[in-house]
């Protein structure tokens, strides 16, 4: 485990250094995995209908509950070094 998340912490600093910008489906996909693996399930208030950006990561956040902590990080290890 501690393998792990050593692994998704250096994932973590790595996406900030992407070679390409990701569409934003794919951006939605890392936050969430990144907040699933870090956070557990979102537990949140669902943001105003007028937030559009902070509702569309609710969603994406809120898709993957149930999703043991170490599966997220590990999907998210994965999600980086594909796009590195």
């Amino acid at each position: 485990m501690a393998d792990l998340k050593a692994k998704f912490e250096a994932a973590a600093a790595a996406s900030k250094n992407l070679t390409e910008r990701p569409d934003n489906g794919t951006l939605l996909k890392i936050y969430a995995l990144y907040k699933q693996g870090s956070a557990g399930d979102n537990t949140d208030k669902k943001p105003g209908f007028s937030d559009m950006v902070g509702r569309a990561k609710w969603d994406a956040w809120n898709g993957l509950k149930g999703t043991a902590g170490p599966d997220a990080m590990q999907q998210y290890v994965d999600l980086i070094e594909s796009l590195s």
